[in-house]
């Protein structure tokens, strides 16, 4: 079967992005085996490393889009104004262009008029694997396989990333039509499988049509991070000699705030200095605004010094960054599962992270679990980690004891074994 992909290349893509990158080696894997499967890339950047490298392998590489006059101009236009407002702005053509509607008021279009339909077709693919929720896969008019991650702006609407400025409404007409017309679905849980059921029965999402395939980080399995590589990012950063660690862009549901202010919690009360290394993207006017409250929020409790923040760092790095760090924090209100534990195992860093559903299945007892929303229960995680020196050492074997239970072989299995019945269902 030839199939298509279209994998999310760029690093503020956070978990999705690295995701894609696990998912594309697999592919590329699974073409070099001879089992019966070409693999056609759509990109945006042509010159990406990992676009590169599965041409060199052997698979045909296209841009995401024909090279039409149309869409260079939507992209110029997008480079213009900005995501955030030609994404508003999408969401209001689409109600305005919508026939019919749910009950809910979110369009219901199964497919629209777009060069992309049969630009897919054009290149040779039967069949269009999306690691990610992309209305691409339901508007081009070729059989695909959907990925969702989470269904957040459902459990979790009072957060403005997942429901502000026409989000919900454009998270609804991305999932409902593309859980609508999907040859078949992936979950990367048992729990994304179940809010999947639970939320979208009415659009057709059936137990048989959802298929699990659980995170893999991409450097899972590689040699240990030596001490060299720790001291070259430490250097590289001007880190501290001991830190905590939390790799998240600054969306509010990510709670830097709570982290901070337990920070100052310790070093007021417990009188533990604690210091902190942030990293990830805020760009963007609700985590630029997040960002700036979490900062005068550490100058205000007098521990700015305690807080470093690296905005984007290169996917090189970060193993040295976990491995270096005490531990991985990462106190969010939303699950179902996450990758930076499993990066965090696979680099020998252990894991405080919120006790919540879905995460208590994926951590199980390799981490430090607290509640997200007290102050005083993430600095009680936090101060276990900075004096129990044994905790440490044991949950970093009990992570590493949980990452091996799930191999790359046991992934790439997985992964075909949803290409074959997605071929057998296309047949039947």
């Amino acid at each position: 079967m030839h199939l298509g992909f279209v994998p999310v290349l760029s690093g503020s893509g956070g978990g999705i992005h690295q995701y894609s990158l696990t998912m594309l080696r697999s592919l590329m894997e699974i073409v070099r085996e001879g089992r019966g499967h070409e693999l056609a890339v759509f990109a945006n950047d042509l010159q990406h490393p990992e676009v590169v490298r599965a041409g060199a392998a052997g698979c045909s590489i296209h841009p995401l889009f024909p090279p039409t006059l149309k869409w260079k101009l939507a992209a110029a236009v997008q480079r213009c104004v900005g995501e955030d407002r030609a994404a508003e702005w999408w969401t209001r053509r689409q109600f305005a262009k919508a026939g019919s509607r749910s009950a809910d008021g979110v369009p219901e279009i199964s497919v629209l008029p777009d060069p992309a339909r049969s630009w897919f077709a054009r290149c040779g693919a039967e069949l269009m694997l999306f690691p990610w929720s992309s209305t691409l896969a339901f508007e081009s008019g070729v059989p695909y396989i959907f990925t969702i991650h989470d269904l957040n702006h459902r459990r979790h609407s009072e957060f403005p990333e997942v429901s502000a400025d026409g989000e919900w409404e454009r998270r609804e007409y991305r999932y409902r039509n593309g859980i609508r017309h999907a040859t078949l679905l992936i979950a990367d849980s048992e729990t994304g499988k179940e809010d999947i059921l639970e939320f979208y029965g009415d659009c057709g999402a059936t137990a048989g049509r959802i298929k699990v395939l659980p995170y893999r980080p991409v450097h899972a399995g590689e040699s240990a991070v030596s001490e060299d590589e720790r001291e070259r990012v430490r250097e590289l950063y001007g880190l501290p000699p001991r830190f905590i660690f939390y790799p998240a862009q600054f969306w509010p549901h990510k709670n830097h705030q709570r982290v901070v202010e337990a920070l100052a919690l310790l070093r007021r009360d417990r009188g533990l200095q604690v210091e902190t290394v942030f990293c990830g993207s805020h760009g963007g006017r609700l985590r630029a605004g997040t960002y700036r409250k979490v900062m005068d929020t550490a100058r205000t409790l007098g521990i700015r010094s305690q807080v470093h923040s690296l905005g984007y760092v290169p996917e090189g790095d970060m193993p040295g960054l976990y491995a270096a760090a005490e531990a991985l924090v990462m106190p969010t209100f939303f699950g179902t599962t996450h990758l930076p534990f499993l990066d965090a195992w696979s680099s020998g860093c252990p894991v405080v992270t919120s006790d919540l559903r879905g995460i208590r299945e994926q951590v199980g007892d390799a981490a430090v679990r607290v509640d997200p929303a007290s102050v005083e229960s993430i600095a009680d995680g936090l101060q276990r980690f900075w004096r129990e020196k044994t905790l440490r050492h044991d949950l970093i074997s009990k992570g590493q004891r949980r990452l091996s239970r799930y191999t790359s072989s046991d992934y790439r299995e997985k992964l075909e074994g949803i290409l074959q019945e997605a071929g057998s269902r296309m047949i039947g």
